[in-house]
C-alpha cells in the first residue's frame, strides 16, 4: 500500500498546480485517486505509460519481400528495367485486373502498352528482340506474376513458347516473317500441344495426326486449355505424322479452314488468360508452314525445357505478391486495439510465407544462372517448377487466412493469386511428371509407365 501512495505521489508530482485546477475543473480528482490507489503496479505502469505517451504513430518496415537482396546482384541496367516494368504493371494493370478476372475476359487496349516495355522475346537474338539474359527475362516474368498472374501467362504463351517454338524450331524465313511482328505484339501466338484426354502424356501418346498431301499437310484432332487461342493470329500445334510416328510442328494460321476455336468458360482460375478448345477437322496447312527443325518431341521439350523455368519464376511473382498484399493488410488492419501484425500467431504465418519465398527467390536466381551458362537441364527446370508451385500454394492459402474473412474477396487482391496459384501448379509439366523427371536424373531409373 505505501508503495502504491508512493507511485501515486509521484504521479502528481509530475502534473504542475495550474494542469490540476483544469483537471480539477473537468473531473472528480477525488475519485481518480480513490481509482488509481486500487490499480496494482502492472496497471497504474500502463496509466503512465499512457500519460506520458506522445501520441506518435508507429513507424511501420516498409512492405519488401526481397529478405535476402538478390536483386541488388542485378546490374544497374537490369534495376532499372525491373523498376520500369514494376512501374508499369503498378499504374496500368494493377487497377483494372480484378474487373477483367471477374468477368472473364481480357484486356486488349492493354496489349500496345505491354509492347512499348520491349520486353517480349527479352531472351532471343535478333529479329528486334533484346537479346537479354535469362536471368533478366526470370525476372520480369515474376513482376508480371507479382501484379497478376494472368497477364504473366499471356506474356509467357506469347514471348515464350509461341516465339520460343519458331525460334528454336522454325525456318530462318519463318523467323523473318513472325518474330519481329510478334515482339512488337503486332501478331499474337499460342501454342498447342495439349489434348482433351492427353496431358501428361503428350510425349508418346498425342492423338491429333498429320498427314503429307499434296497440297501441304492435313491435321485432325483436338487441342485443349490453349491460352490466347480464341485471338491469336497463328498457333502453334503439334501433331504426331501418320507414317512416321513422329511429333511435328506446325505454324497453323486462324484463317486456315478446317481450324476452329472454342472458348473454355467456367473456369476458376486464370480466368482472364483465354483458353480455347481448338478442333482440327482436315486443316491443310502448307508446307512452308511446317517448322523444318521441329521432328520429333525432343524438339518439343527444348521449348519446354525453356518456359518451365519461366513457370517457376512465375509463381515466384504470384507467391510474392500475395506475401506484400497480406502483410500491408495485417499492418493496417486492427483488431483488439492494435494492428494484427503485432500477434504472435500472424508474425508466425507471415514469417513461414516469407521463408518459403525466400528460398524459391534464391533457387530460381541460380536456375536463371545455369541457363545464361548454358548448363540447364531439364531437371533443372523441372525441380524448379515443383518446388516453386508447391511453396506458392503454400503461400497464397497462408495469405488468405491471415485475412481472415477479406482474404476471399477480389478488392483486397489475395483471392486472385489464390486461385491462379491452382493452375500455375498444374500446367507446364504436373508436380508428379516433373518429380519423375528429377527422380530419373538423381536415381538412374525411368519410373514413367
Amino acid at each position: 500500500m505505501i508503495k502504491k501512495l508512493k507511485n501515486i505521489i509521484r504521479l502528481l508530482r509530475s502534473v504542475d498546480l495550474e494542469q490540476l485546477e483544469k483537471v480539477a475543473k473537468k473531473v472528480d480528482l477525488a475519485a481518480v485517486m480513490q481509482a488509481v490507489s486500487k490499480m496494482d503496479d502492472a496497471q497504474l505502469k500502463g496509466v503512465m505509460k499512457m500519460l506520458t505517451s506522445t501520441g506518435k504513430k508507429r513507424e511501420t518496415p516498409p512492405v519488401n519481400a526481397d529478405f535476402y537482396e538478390v536483386e541488388a546482384k542485378l546490374s544497374p541496367e537490369d534495376r532499372a528495367l525491373q523498376l520500369k516494368v514494376r512501374d508499369f504493371l503498378e499504374r496500368e494493370v494493377k487497377p483494372i485486373v480484378n474487373k477483367y478476372w471477374l468477368h472473364d475476359e481480357f484486356p486488349f487496349e492493354i496489349i500496345p502498352k505491354l509492347a512499348g516495355l520491349n520486353v517480349c522475346g527479352y531472351v532471343y537474338k535478333g529479329y528486334g528482340c533484346a537479346g537479354g539474359s535469362s536471368l533478366m527475362d526470370g525476372i520480369i516474368a515474376a513482376e508480371f506474376g507479382r501484379i497478376d498472374p494472368s497477364i504473366a501467362t499471356f506474356l509467357g504463351v506469347q514471348s515464350g513458347l509461341a516465339m520460343g517454338s519458331i525460334y528454336m524450331c522454325g525456318s530462318e524465313e519463318q523467323k523473318q516473317e513472325w518474330l519481329p511482328k510478334m515482339q512488337r505484339l503486332e501478331k499474337i501466338g499460342a501454342f498447342g500441344l495439349t489434348e482433351p484426354e492427353v496431358g501428361s502424356a503428350t510425349a508418346g501418346g498425342l492423338t491429333t495426326t498429320c498427314r503429307k498431301a499434296e497440297n501441304g499437310w492435313v491435321l485432325n484432332g483436338q487441342k485443349k486449355w490453349i491460352g490466347n487461342s480464341t485471338f491469336s493470329d497463328i498457333t502453334i500445334i503439334w501433331a504426331r505424322d501418320v507414317d512416321d510416328g513422329q511429333v511435328k510442328g506446325f505454324i497453323v494460321r486462324k484463317e486456315n479452314p478446317g481450324f476452329m476455336v472454342e472458348k473454355i468458360k467456367g473456369k476458376m482460375a486464370l480466368r482472364i488468360v483465354q483458353n480455347g478448345l481448338i478442333t482440327l477437322t482436315d486443316c491443310v496447312v502448307p508446307e512452308s508452314d511446317r517448322m523444318p527443325l521441329a521432328n520429333s518431341f525432343k524438339d518439343t521439350a527444348k521449348v519446354l525445357q525453356m518456359t518451365r523455368a519461366g513457370v517457376a519464376w512465375m509463381a515466384v511473382g504470384c507467391a510474392r505478391g500475395a506475401y506484400e498484399n497480406a502483410l500491408d493488410y495485417t499492418l493496417k488492419r486492427k483488431q483488439f486495439g492494435k494492428p494484427i501484425a503485432s500477434f504472435q500467431l500472424i508474425q508466425n504465418h507471415l514469417v513461414e510465407m516469407l521463408s518459403n519465398l525466400t528460398a524459391m527467390q534464391t533457387l530460381v536466381f541460380r536456375l536463371s544462372e545455369l541457363q545464361d551458362e548454358g548448363k540447364l537441364k531439364d531437371e533443372h527446370a523441372s525441380l524448379a517448377k515443383v518446388f516453386c508451385t508447391l511453396r506458392t500454394r503454400d503461400i497464397v492459402s497462408r495469405a488468405r487466412e491471415v485475412m481472415g474473412g477479406n482474404g476471399i474477396l477480389l478488392e483486397y487482391n489475395v483471392a486472385r493469386f489464390l486461385a491462379d496459384a491452382e493452375a500455375i501448379y498444374s500446367y507446364e509439366g504436373t508436380k508428379e511428371i516433373n518429380s519423375l523427371i528429377v527422380g530419373r536424373s538423381i536415381t538412374g531409373f525411368s519410373a514413367f509407365v
